[in-house]
């Protein structure tokens, strides 16, 4: 790869540059006219309506790390909410298949559920960047589909998988297939004294603000791009920011901002989760002054760290609109889970099925998308793969991803035939031993505070089944440990989820959701898009359940509630 030469006589638009020596990389030259041609008879020519024009459309995603949308979390983001939402669609029903980081980048990159690729925690073993991971997903994602079968420049920035750049998965030499320029943080979200992979080469940064501040040096350099970049190819860029992940460290600027912000006392905030599963019983009511101290200072110092998210959505948009691509060019900006403080007790975390966790902010802008509109359409991070691929002109046909194109949503689409549910799955994490914050209780717990409420265990393993249709908003889960433990909440009458019906809704109902999750838990590229139980084309097919190759899927979940 060419290096990038930063021009000190070049008029520096839109602020000073962040990235003085050591210069970053462009990708390699655009291919040959010819070959360009039979990538693109090969994979996305003529495919999409998106495709058709002599331009091919760019993409931009914005990846925000733990950002909520049920406790606020996009009220700091004033600009951010003006340049995309109100100029195209807000989700009001976006959700992740598994509320936390690795298993749900892992899901945006693959466009599978987890039990698909196979990561199912933030470490090594749980297969987070692991060798297994580099050699059967990482080929397979739709970043590198776009490079290898669309012609896409693409353009990585930031936090990829939380253990990125681990010795035994090749260190930060190790640069993922299908992107052509890659500045990669090691392993999970910092602020200052962090080492980046740019495009295989580690470069360590300090604690000086003016070249340092991770969210500021990742706004310059996408920006360094969309200046350098080659103009005869198309581009996708992935720009994923530290915040308001932990240790949340506000640039200088915001650090006295909104002092008078509290985490929100909402109907779940600060209140024992009866009948919930033994974990959420175990928290402590109410919660110590100094609990509460805790995460209200917590809550106020996400937001501002997201302050300076929203100055590069804002340097990002401009810089488009300056170059005379942002008409051209789609926008997406969301999180890979949500968040919670003090709900249930709960002092801060993410991991647990409830709405609070599992629901993040998706806003979308671009091409044929009509500006303040707002959907209700139920969708998961796993169709940002299939949707960015359908804006390229790629048939989701070709993949063996298991979510939706949500194009024709964002493109006005009528008598649309649409999901009503999706899975949520996580695997719990313990410690052999017991831990030293909680001597109280058995070994198998972990995420542990002072005050001995632990926000994990192995045995927090739950599958869910989250469901929207025109009568009903439900959620259905069951747990791995002894009991089979099962949660159900009508979300209509019951917005925070504090009352569990698992034993009063109709018992022909609940056979019917735990079919469902069964089914879509050994589902499988098309089959995770088969009709819900409220649908009017739904049927139960045991044959559904069973592998290509003819056996039972494993299955954590095996007990009918019937």
């Amino acid at each position: 790869m060419r290096l990038l030469s930063l021009a000190p006589d070049r008029p520096r638009r839109g602020g000073p540059r962040h990235l003085t020596s050591g210069s970053p990389a462009l990708p390699p030259p655009p291919p040959p006219p010819l070959l360009l041609l039979l990538l693109l008879l090969g994979g996305c020519l003529g495919v999409s309506g998106a495709a058709k024009s002599s331009r091919r459309p760019n993409v931009v995603l914005l990846l925000a790390d733990d950002q909520d949308e049920v406790l606020g979390g996009m009220t700091p983001l004033k600009k951010t909410k003006a340049l995309i939402g109100e100029m195209g669609m807000t989700f009001s029903s976006a959700y992740v298949p598994s509320a936390l980081c690795c298993p749900s980048r892992a899901s945006i990159l693959t466009g599978k559920y987890p039990h698909n690729h196979h990561v199912v925690n933030n470490t090594l073993e749980g297969n987070c960047s692991s060798k297994s991971w580099q050699k059967i997903q990482e080929p397979n994602t739709f970043p590198a589909i776009l490079r290898s079968m669309c012609g896409y420049q693409t353009f990585f920035a930031g936090k990829y998988l939380n253990e990125y750049g681990a010795p035994d998965a090749g260190g930060l030499g190790h640069v993922p297939l299908g992107w052509s320029y890659w500045y990669a943080l090691e392993k999970n979200s910092k602020y200052y004294n962090y080492t980046l992979s740019i495009n295989g080469k580690a470069r360590k940064h300090g604690e000086n603000y003016s070249v340092d501040y991770l969210t500021d040096v990742l706004a310059n350099v996408s920006l360094d791009f969309l200046d350098y970049k080659s103009n005869s190819e198309p581009f996708f860029m992935m720009i994923s920011t530290p915040a308001p992940h932990s240790p949340w460290t506000a640039a200088p600027q915001y650090q006295n901002a909104f002092q008078n912000v509290f985490a929100p006392r909402n109907k779940n905030f600060n209140i024992h989760g009866t009948n919930k599963h033994w974990l959420i019983r175990q928290a402590k009511t109410p919660m110590t002054n100094s609990s509460i101290q805790f995460l209200d200072n917590a809550f106020r110092k996400r937001w501002q760290t997201l302050l300076s998210v929203d100055d590069l959505v804002e340097k990002l948009v401009k810089r488009l609109e300056f170059n005379g691509e942002l008409n051209n060019t789609y926008i997406f900006y969301t999180s890979d889970n949500g968040y919670h403080t003090g709900q249930f007790s709960l002092p801060i975390d993410k991991r647990q099925l409830y709405e609070f966790d599992i629901k993040v902010p998706l806003l979308v802008r671009g091409p044929g998308i009509k500006p303040n509109q707002t959907s209700k359409m139920l969708v998961a991070n796993i169709d940002l793969g299939p949707t960015i691929l359908d804006i390229a002109g790629y048939s989701l046909n070709k993949t063996q991803m298991d979510g939706m194109s949500f194009l024709p949503i964002l493109k006005g689409a009528s008598n649309l035939t649409w999901r009503s549910d999706v899975l949520v799955e996580y695997q719990g994490e313990g410690r052999n031993v017991t831990d030293p914050t909680c001597p109280s209780l058995s070994p198998g717990v972990s995420q542990c505070f002072p005050d001995c409420v632990c926000e994990d265990a192995y045995n927090n393993t739950y599958a869910c089944v989250r469901t929207m249709s025109e009568r009903w908003n439900l959620q259905y889960c069951e747990f791995d440990d002894q009991e089979v433990f099962v949660e159900v909440y009508n979300l209509t009458a019951d917005p925070h989820q504090l009352n569990n019906i698992a034993k009063s809704i109709d018992p022909e109902l609940l056979g019917k959701m735990n079919y469902r999750l069964m089914m879509l838990q050994s589902c499988s590229g098309p089959t995770c898009r088969t009709p819900g139980v409220f649908d009017p084309g739904y049927r139960f097919d045991p044959r559904l359940m069973f592998s290509n190759h003819g056996s039972v899927r494993t299955r954590r979940f095996s007990k009918h509630l019937l």
